[in-house]
């Protein structure tokens, strides 16, 4: 490590990492510093320029072509992505070999996807970037307390990376600056450059991101360490100057298995940084993650563990944990993720476990908490609305653009009647010279509701800004069906209301098409785009999903108590269900 970085911090990274969790530890070994990867991505690979038009033309195709926000994002933040890229593209021609620096060529087109803030819609970066992530060993998050009458909001580091020990940095201690900037800001700075559609989703994403840095949608920090200024438990300030830190991330985290399934709807630069979060502050839940997954392999009946003394026994514990609150009065059930990282889950997976579990919950009232789920299978959220709510539930509608080349795709994507749907109202464009295709579930009605309501209590839904995807659209049908009351830590959800697909799922689907113009992207490069946009139903019919989002109904300002244990948001979403009534099906 550079000499630059005091000797005592470097002692501080070799202790830890050499005592690490035996879990995570063979992972967080291969960690090297940032310099260290900049420099050998520089030395060993670069694109031709050949292969960096190939990626604008492909890039061109898909926002001019495909995009389903095109219009709306053009509207609302006064942007033109495909100007953008045709400028890039006309320097790049113009100039000869190795004119654009390669960096500079990965932060123009990174910029340019940026400025649609959409999660779903992306340039993801080529060999070696992406299976990497780069981080810093601890974690900071907001929280509020009254001063003077009035609500100030001050950051915290809630975690540190376990084994790591120094003698005042630690949990608990406020944070003021980072880099000698008041820390607020640098939270929002860090947020512009992240994808969220709304200023709360902007500033969430910022923080989220503050340690965590997922490689394969942006570039590795600038700086090569930080220095981070905090006042002490003793109410001392102090600094502390750490390095960031590139280790690759397991294989898994981009399953294969998925690339050509449709219906999906993932943040997938929030599910790596939960994924990296769980490898350094909680490398228990990664052990009994890999032992349900050999056990379901073996098909063990009993391949069931409990992520607390607390919770109940689950089979799936990247998805769910459950157990009960408040001397076991109500229940609560956290549902991290509609996208485990287990090639042996599915949607019907997912539907039958949280029956299983919340029929061994009580009655009294039900706490259901997404806070930072990155969304997954659309099918498998929507088919859960129907177990707590007595009304019949009506999914979320979804619409394609109309061009040429969206029909191209409905009928040559995985068959089923409702494509064949899609497939109808893009013809009749051609007629009506409609922006948009008719609006049709992707999740059947009949699937919606085969279950039907097992549990009668009342339901509290507690949401925030990193809310995306899959989950906006649960939040969403969550609302929109009446099936209880919306208590976020956040005013809105992230906002992200689309189904998303990879390049490589389109050009697979039209492989058998002469004139499909996608073709290959070089190096491991790829592009992800909205393709499918959603429609709220119910009261709201109509209203698109992206950039608006769900509005709490009632809104709950963590506090630092809640940062160690929730205590203060359980009671609030307690208090909210006494005031409700039990609801049977008539």
């Amino acid at each position: 490590m550079p000499a630059r970085i005091d000797s005592a911090v470097q002692a501080l990274y070799r202790t830890w990492l050499n005592n690490a969790d035996a879990a995570v530890k063979e992972q967080l070994v291969k960690s090297r510093p940032v310099s260290a990867f900049t420099e050998n991505v520089n030395l060993s690979h670069r694109l031709s320029k050949q292969q960096r038009l190939r990626i604008l033309d492909q890039a061109l195709i898909l926002l001019e072509m495909v995009y389903v926000h095109l219009p709306l994002k053009r509207a609302i933040h006064a942007i033109d992505p495909i100007q953008r890229l045709r400028l890039l593209r006309f320097r790049l021609d113009q100039a000869k070999e190795g004119g654009i620096s390669e960096t500079e060529f990965h932060r123009e087109i990174q910029e340019t996807f940026l400025s649609v803030r959409d999660v779903h819609t992306h340039y993801i970066l080529p060999r070696p970037f992406r299976g990497n992530v780069a981080y810093l060993p601890f974690l900071v998050e907001e929280y509020y307390e009254k001063e003077y009458g009035e609500r100030k909001q001050k950051f915290l580091v809630s975690h540190v990376a376990e084994g790591f020990k120094h003698r005042s940095f630690e949990r608990d201690v406020q944070v003021l600056y980072w880099n000698g900037v008041p820390i607020k800001r640098a939270i929002e700075d860090n947020g512009q450059r992240q994808a969220g559609s709304n200023p709360e989703a902007r500033f969430a994403r910022g923080l989220d991101a503050l340690t965590i840095r997922e490689l394969k949608l942006s570039l590795p920090p600038d700086e090569e360490w930080v220095t981070v200024t905090y006042r002490t438990k003793r109410g001392l300030q102090c600094e502390i100057k750490l390095q960031w830190l590139v280790v690759p991330v397991r294989a898994g985290t981009e399953p294969q298995h998925r690339a050509l399934k449709p219906k999906r709807a993932i943040d997938n630069q929030k599910s790596a940084i939960n994924q990296m979060r769980k490898i350094l502050y909680v490398p228990r839940v990664v052990e009994l993650e890999t032992w349900c997954e050999r056990a379901r392999k073996e098909k063990r009946r009993n391949g069931m563990v409990a992520q607390a003394d607390s919770a109940l026994r689950t089979r799936l514990p990247s998805v769910f944990r459950a157990e009960t609150k408040k001397r076991g009065k109500y229940g609560y059930i956290r549902i991290f993720t509609f996208d485990p990282d287990l090639d042996s889950v599915g949607a019907d997976e997912i539907v039958d476990e949280f029956r299983r579990l919340i029929l061994q919950l009580p009655q009294n009232g039900l706490i259901i908490d997404v806070r930072g789920n990155s969304g997954g299978m659309i099918n498998a959220g929507e088919r859960l609305l129907q177990m707590f709510t007595p009304h019949q539930i009506k999914p979320e509608l979804f619409e394609f653009i109309n061009t040429p080349l969206t029909l191209r795709i409905s009928l040559a994507a995985p068959k089923d009647e409702e494509m064949a749907r899609f497939a109808r109202s893009i013809r009749e464009a051609v007629v009506t010279s409609a922006t948009y295709s008719a609006g049709f579930p992707l999740t059947s009605e009949e699937e919606c509701n085969a279950i039907g309501q097992i549990y009668f209590g009342p339901v509290v839904l507690i949401t925030d800004a990193m809310c995306y995807s899959a989950t906006d659209i649960f939040t969403a049908g969550f609302q929109d069906n009446r099936s209880g009351v919306v208590l976020g830590t956040s005013g809105n959800t992230g906002a992200g209301g689309a189904e998303v697909v990879e390049h490589k799922d389109l050009k697979h689907w039209l492989r058998k098409d002469s004139k499909s113009p996608f073709g290959a992207l070089p190096k491991g490069s790829g592009l992800s785009v909205a393709i499918r946009r959603s429609l709220r139903v119910g009261n709201r019919s109509g209203r698109p999903l992206e950039e608006l989002g769900i509005i709490s109904e009632q809104r709950h300002y963590m506090t630092k108590r809640d940062l160690l244990d929730n205590r203060d948001l359980i009671d609030r979403a307690v208090r909210i269900l006494v005031s409700m009534t039990a609801r049977r099906a008539q």
